[in-house]
């Protein structure tokens, strides 16, 4: 371990030389400058871990030597003591309201240079444990919670996994979710007119809370959820109420937990993904960008999801026939800028779904069925 590195500033050249035999003899490193800008200049390249430093000085005085160690973020955690044969009170005020943490009055009796050396020294290392020691916590502290983060995330990503099962869902629906909507925000990041509501969290969050869409399906009852044909119109009335029970359940784990970002927005999600952009979806009947963004780009994937998917009474549909039926609904059910950041990548969305689609997607009332 390396001995201490003490800096000395002194324009008076016998006292650079007692102070530096003193210190050296006690064996701390020394270096040693007649002026406080040589000394401003050093101490950037090779830090100290204390500093001497002297008062009247001609240019630079210790005062604005020491002020300018504390404007710079490097270096404002260098104790510095004053040494000086100013003994009024108020040149001792000033050097301490400048950022110094000691006084020594010239002429100085060489136990004391010691002593207050050696204080100085031993509360720094003690700083510098302290802070090594905080930021070690801090990033264990991180971690676990980034543990305990992803642990939520995945058994909510389980139970969402689990409510598809009823209708039969043995394939990578949710995967293909989390996919698509993280892809569409990426492209109506980089452009759109919402670049500036679409953070680098947004996009994590919405790939994290889209499998909750149909969280809801699981108060869906078995003779509606798993029958194998088109729903009645009073059936289907029933089946929307999911888009409500998913939110409400949602809702209540909010309240205990009302600063998590990915529970609002599932929240959002979960209810608000069967809007339309003219008004007539449900279960508010929003229009436009009263809609929250999460659920109009989850509105786009979902539909997207159900075109492609084999039903009991139908066969999937080919990636362009999806696509000529998403444009069919720009202005209407969806968002168009959605729509147009759909198009920017859409031979990306038919790639998601090739490379995960081993088995069949959920069964969903189709989005565009009702007017």
């Amino acid at each position: 371990m390396k001995s201490p590195h003490i800096m000395i500033v002194d324009d008076t050249p016998e006292n650079l030389h007692l102070l530096s035999n003193l210190l050296i003899k006690a064996d701390y490193r020394v270096s040693a400058f007649p002026h406080g800008g040589l000394a401003l200049r050093a101490a950037s390249q090779r830090q100290p871990d204390l500093i001497l430093l002297d008062i009247t000085m001609p240019g630079m005085d210790g005062y604005e030597v020491c002020a300018q160690l504390k404007a710079d973020q490097a270096l404002q955690n260098i104790p510095v003591i004053f040494i000086s044969a100013l003994d009024d009170t108020l040149d001792k005020t000033k050097a301490f309201r400048a950022g110094g943490v000691d006084y020594i009055t010239k002429p100085f009796q060489v136990e004391e240079v010691y002593a207050r050396v050696n204080t100085h020294l031993l509360l720094r290392r003690s700083q510098q444990q302290l802070e090594t020691a905080n930021v070690c916590l801090e990033q264990q502290v991180a971690d676990q919670l980034e543990e305990i983060n992803r642990s939520q995330r995945s058994m909510i990503f389980a139970l969402a996994k689990l409510s598809h099962m009823r209708d039969d869902d043995t394939g990578l629906h949710l995967e293909r979710v989390q996919d698509l909507c993280r892809a569409l925000a990426i492209q109506l990041a980089a452009d759109s007119v919402y670049t500036h509501l679409i953070t680098v969290d947004f996009i994590e969050t919405i790939y994290q809370a889209s499998p909750l869409h149909d969280v809801g399906k699981v108060g869906i009852n078995d003779a509606i959820m798993l029958k194998p044909g088109k729903l009645t119109p009073e059936e289907f009335e029933v089946m929307k109420t999911h888009a409500s029970l998913g939110a409400a359940t949602l809702e209540f784990v909010y309240t205990k937990y009302p600063h998590n970002d990915f529970l609002r927005m599932g929240i959002d999600i979960a209810k608000y993904h069967h809007e339309r952009w003219n008004g007539k979806g449900y279960p508010c009947g929003l229009a436009g960008e009263k809609t929250p963004l999460s659920a109009r780009i989850m509105a786009l994937v979902d539909v997207y999801e159900a075109l492609r998917a084999k039903r009991p009474y139908k066969e999937p549909f080919s990636h362009q026939k999806a696509k000529e039926i998403i444009l069919d609904g720009c202005g209407s059910y969806f968002d168009p800028q959605v729509v147009q950041a759909f198009c920017a990548i859409d031979a990306e969305f038919d790639e998601i779904h090739a490379s995960n689609n081993e088995a069949l997607s959920p069964v969903l009332p189709s989005y565009l069925s009702t007017d």
